[in-house]
């Protein structure tokens, strides 16, 4: 299994021979709603488009997730998977393979990956979006991916997982809390999921945040910090942070239940 990270929430994943796009924000800048003095995301040089990608996975409709001008630059014939509100982004850019999942649905990609829906961030009163659990089926390998900290406790039932990509450090607006949950909410899911590897998301890369709410934002722990804090509870996961646009080689070793 590879993966390269691809900044923000961006992954390009290789598993069971199957590129996998995953929330791609690759070229332009990231707003919200065009609203640049609140926000605005820019990257000292744009991503290249991957040569192969075989399928698009989009966990939320949100600009940062399913990001307009990238998914413009990408080939409407390439097949994707999406939470029911990000369906609805690539829907009007006129995709042509969209499939939506609801919580629990499974896709197969060409026979070798299997991806499975769970419930996954809240934005709003109504709308929870969606996390993925992905599994090679020639060995069995699986990879857990939720980008803002929301975790169910059905995954349980999926457990071990072999990697977890989700934020290992909280991002929070005062007197709101945590809009990004990592720590606890990363440390609990380790526990669960006993994985061989964690990776950090939503919080890295080679992008420059500026805008007003920039000024209130507060990153709060480290995840370097996060490693101790593992070894601290006896959990052997190996914690990574690549570099960006490193393409990463996991290591991963079988278990009884692969």
């Amino acid at each position: 299994m590879y993966l390269t990270y691809l900044d923000s929430n961006s992954w390009l994943i290789e598993m069971g021979g199957q590129n996998i796009l995953i929330d791609p924000w690759l070229v332009g800048s990231l707003t919200f709603a065009n609203l640049d003095w609140l926000f605005k995301g820019s990257r000292a040089q744009e991503r290249p488009i991957p040569e192969k990608i075989d399928l698009i996975l989009l966990s939320q409709g949100l600009e940062d997730h399913a990001h307009p001008p990238t998914l413009k630059q990408l080939k409407r014939d390439i097949p994707v998977v999406a939470s029911e509100n990000a369906a609805k982004v690539v829907n009007q850019l006129d995709y042509l393979h969209v499939n939506s999942l609801a919580h629990g649905e499974t896709f197969t990609l060409n026979g070798s990956v299997e991806i499975t829906a769970t419930p996954g961030s809240p934005i709003g009163p109504t709308l929870v979006e969606n996390g993925y659990l992905l599994k090679e089926l020639e060995t069995g390998f699986t990879l857990y991916y939720e980008p803002h900290g929301y975790h169910s406790e059905s995954l349980k039932k999926s457990a071990p997982i072999d990697v977890v990509i989700t934020p290992l450090i909280d991002l929070g607006l005062p007197l709101i809390g945590p809009i990004i949950k990592g720590k606890e909410k990363a440390l609990e899911v380790a526990k669960w999921l006993e994985p061989q590897i964690m990776l950090p998301t939503a919080a890295g890369g080679d992008i420059t945040f500026e805008g007003l709410l920039m000024n209130f934002i507060k990153p709060e722990g480290t995840v370097e910090e996060f490693g101790t804090l593992l070894q601290q509870h006896n959990i052997s996961a190996q914690v990574l942070e690549p570099k960006s646009g490193d393409r990463l080689r996991l290591m991963l070793k079988h278990n009884a239940l692969n």
